[in-house]
């Protein structure tokens, strides 16, 4: 049996998965936690790494190795290859300003989405360089690199020091704003324009490509990817199927054959694992705002999952508006979640809990919508992430989404797809494996379109006092 492991570095964790090359079928595994921010040092990645893949049986008998991590941070290194500072997360908001900045400065969001295919927004690599140039110039200046966590993990697998030996994949390369999916090269002078000088950036391999060796073995390294293009990779997403994943961010994306180009900038542009494309919407506030819910209700997951399905469907009128973090999509940062329709009758802990549940679900609802807008095909809808393994989230999706809803085993797939483009890689073909694919639950309801309604009608109330209140809150 020839084995290869697949890593998923992610917001919150590290997780190893050791594959049979042949099958998919996990053969053991290992995890460790990150710590808590939307800034780490990314020496803390590495070390979560070691105790994962020790957790995991070590990886000295494998064949090939790839990783899989969160998009969009930014991991800055001097000459030496050294951190210049603390890298920061996706989910870190403190460039949103500097994201309105680089708007403008370029013309425009349909500007943006013709050049790289999306609109920067605070959760980019270009926003948060920006934010470094102003805010921290002497590290700005001691820049000479600038990478992705997924980048900097495979770079310090390899055992190189240099930073020309640093590589990445088109999946993470369409996430930082300098990256034309559409062209597949980067543009040198919305890096500059973002960082105010130029830095060395990782090569683009194919998907299929290997990034290097690991030192004293004959592991290969994949090119590795992004969490979204993993998980697509991991569950054999094919054109027209749409995965919807309820994690510590909530992310709607479709493959597709052609570049997407959103001037509104809700659909940001990606690439995908597999060479093809990968557009997506991305909500700041999905599992989390079950978890604030069942905090607020005093309740654990499975109670909340009981109380929201004792409610009817539209929770009688009530309405959470979930913008608990800031949100992303729409644009407000520094937002606020609203409760909307509170009736003597409705205050009690049913009518929140299922409040709450399809008002995380209608925000995802608009980005399939988002979507659609830009021409993807939905033949069948996945839900994966911790919030798929509530009943609640199961059996409310489709009334919610109007079409069935297939939820697949619990599984890792982001390490999953990083370890099929191991596999991949090992193998030399021109298309991925093919493994079986996992077993899945079928969710039926009919639609029930006064729920979006409503919660159109309170999404946008929520968002104009929000701009009427801060002076247009989208920085």
């Amino acid at each position: 049996m020839t084995l290869v492991a697949g890593v998923d570095s992610s917001t919150q964790s590290c997780k190893v998965l050791v594959v049979d090359a042949g099958t998919g079928a996990v053969v053991r595994a290992g995890r460790a936690t990150h710590p808590d921010g939307t800034e780490v040092d990314p020496d803390a990645w590495w070390h979560a790494l070691e105790q994962a893949v020790a957790a995991a049986g070590g990886i000295d008998d494998v064949a090939a190795v790839s990783v899989g991590a969160q998009q969009h941070g930014m991991v800055c290194l001097d000459e030496d290859g050294d951190v210049v500072r603390p890298a920061l997360l996706w989910n870190d908001n403190r460039s949103a300003e500097a994201a309105t900045q680089l708007v403008d400065e370029l013309g425009g969001p349909a500007a943006w989405a013709e050049a790289v295919g999306v609109v920067p927004v605070a959760s980019f690599t270009n926003s948060k360089l920006r934010w470094l140039a102003d805010h921290e110039p002497e590290h700005a200046r001691r820049t000479a690199a600038v990478c992705l966590p997924h980048d900097w993990l495979t770079w310090r697998l390899s055992g190189a020091t240099d930073i020309d030996a640093l590589v990445t994949d088109r999946s993470d390369a369409s996430g930082t704003g300098y990256w034309s999916p559409a062209t597949g090269r980067y543009r040198d002078d919305l890096l500059r324009l973002a960082l105010g000088d130029t830095a060395s950036v990782p090569r683009v391999v194919g998907p299929n490509e290997p990034a290097g060796g690991r030192p004293g073995s004959s592991v290969v390294l994949g090119p590795g990817c992004g969490d979204n293009a993993g998980a697509a990779l991991g569950l054999g997403a094919a054109e027209g199927t749409v995965v919807v994943s309820i994690g510590t961010s909530g992310v709607v994306s479709a493959v597709s054959p052609v570049p997407s180009q959103d001037p509104e900038g809700v659909v940001a542009g990606f690439a995908d694992g597999t060479g093809r494309f990968l557009p997506l919407v991305v909500t700041l506030n999905a599992a989390r705002v079950l978890d604030a819910t069942a905090r607020l209700l005093g309740v654990g997951h499975d109670r909340l999952s009981e109380l929201a399905l004792s409610a009817p469907p539209g929770a009688d009128g009530v309405v959470l508006v979930p913008y608990l973090e800031g949100e992303r999509t729409p644009v407000r940062p520094r937002s606020t979640g609203s409760l909307h329709g509170l009736t003597l009758s409705t205050t009690g802990p049913s009518h929140v809990a299922r409040a709450a549940v399809e008002g995380m679900l209608c925000a995802l609802a608009d980005g399939l919508d988002a979507l659609e807008r830009q021409g993807a095909r939905v033949d069948r809808v996945v839900l994966v992430g911790g919030g798929a393994a509530s009943e609640a989230v199961r059996r409310i999706a489709p009334t919610v989404f109007g079409r069935p809803v297939q939820v697949p085993e619990p599984g890792e797939y982001v390490a999953l797809g990083a370890a099929r483009q191991a596999a991949w890689v090992l193998a030399g073909t021109t298309t991925p494996p093919e493994w079986s694919a996992s077993r899945t639950l079928l969710f039926e309801e009919e639609p029930v379109p006064r729920v979006r309604e409503r919660y159109a009608h309170a999404r946008d109330a929520t968002l104009d006092r929000i701009d009427a209140g801060r002076g247009n809150a989208r920085s």
